[in-house]
């Protein structure tokens, strides 16, 4: 696709020119995309093409080929691992502790969460308003009167609950809704944020770590859905003085955009790089031209730095 001969915009032309004079830019604090099965959250508002509209056929084949290997089935096994009651400030509950592997192959990046029976029962609710007919035979374990907290109880439990996120797993629409992927992983990612806004970013980073693999497995029908997360990595470790950690984690996130010029974290996210790859004494202005480029298609002169979008994820 040719690049279109124009002056450089000045939001950027005087930090670039600053660093070709030996000035050391420090990290700054914080549209349309394509269709994209799944969730809809991270979809701009009007669902529109019109930011893929210069892309030749050729490079729209291409870049579709590319998404439809990106969502081939990732085949996840759930197992309750254990279970331990706990004294809440009202009254007891269980805590089950759940553990995420990817079958078929040797998986390094298993993930171990904690959720209880309330959760279990939210996640139920919130299926139920969506996916009834699909859910129907899904058997979902009831709460009894007596006997909660009885070892049979607990252990039997284990296995219905086990069985339950396998058959939810199992139905395509429900494994790929919000409200399953948010059962799996907002609690953590939520923490994480929060820790990332209170500038706590060693903490942050040990749960994006944790989380973000088993985020990216249910997500790869749609890779744009990990992108604030990985983005909160690169944030975290650049403020942590770590440029070639941050540098990394925005390399993943920018594959997982790809021909996503519209989506909001696509210029924040090419500025932060261009940065990082200055410093690094890596190719700053390749990724400068792409930015220059999507500003041309679409000005955005009141945009967001990607700290400022990032610490506005999990809000609520």
């Amino acid at each position: 696709m040719a690049s279109p001969k124009h002056a450089r915009s000045p939001g950027w032309t005087r930090p670039i020119a600053q660093c070709m004079a030996g000035t050391k830019l420090k990290a700054s604090a914080p549209g349309p995309d394509l269709p994209c099965p799944g969730p809809e959250e991270h979809l701009d508002a009007h669902g529109s093409q019109s930011s893929n509209s210069s892309m030749t056929t050729r490079e729209l084949q291409e870049y579709w080929q590319t998404q439809k290997r990106c969502w081939k089935h990732v085949k996840l096994l759930f197992e309750i691992a254990s279970a331990r009651i706990e004294e809440g400030r009202v009254s007891k509950f269980v805590m089950y502790q759940i553990v995420v592997i990817q079958t078929g192959s040797f998986d390094s990046n298993k993930a171990i969460l904690e959720r209880r029976y309330s959760d279990f029962e939210m996640l139920q609710k919130k299926l139920l308003k969506t996916f009834r007919e699909e859910i129907e035979d899904v058997v979902f374990p009831k709460k009894h009167l007596m006997g909660n907290f009885a070892p049979e109880m607990i252990s039997e439990r284990k296995l219905a609950l086990k069985e339950y996120l396998g058959l939810l797993y199992a139905i395509r629409c429900v494994r790929r809704s919000r409200e399953f992927i948010d059962f799996l992983t907002r609690h953590e990612l939520k923490e994480a944020f929060g820790c990332l806004r209170a500038g706590q970013y060693t903490k942050a980073l040990d749960i994006l770590v944790r989380t973000v693999p088993l985020q990216e497995k249910l997500t790869s029908h749609c890779p744009a859905m990990v992108v604030p997360s990985l983005c909160a990595m690169l944030v975290c470790h650049r403020d942590l003085e770590c440029p070639a950690e941050a540098f990394a984690a925005g390399e993943r996130a920018l594959q997982c955009l790809q021909a996503r010029e519209g989506h909001r974290y696509y210029a924040p996210l090419l500025d932060a790089m261009a940065r990082l790859a200055y410093e690094l004494g890596k190719d700053f202005v390749s990724l400068q031209k792409r930015l220059e480029e999507k500003q041309l298609r679409k000005p955005n002169p009141r945009g967001l730095t990607l700290k400022e979008l990032t610490v506005q994820e999990y809000l609520y």
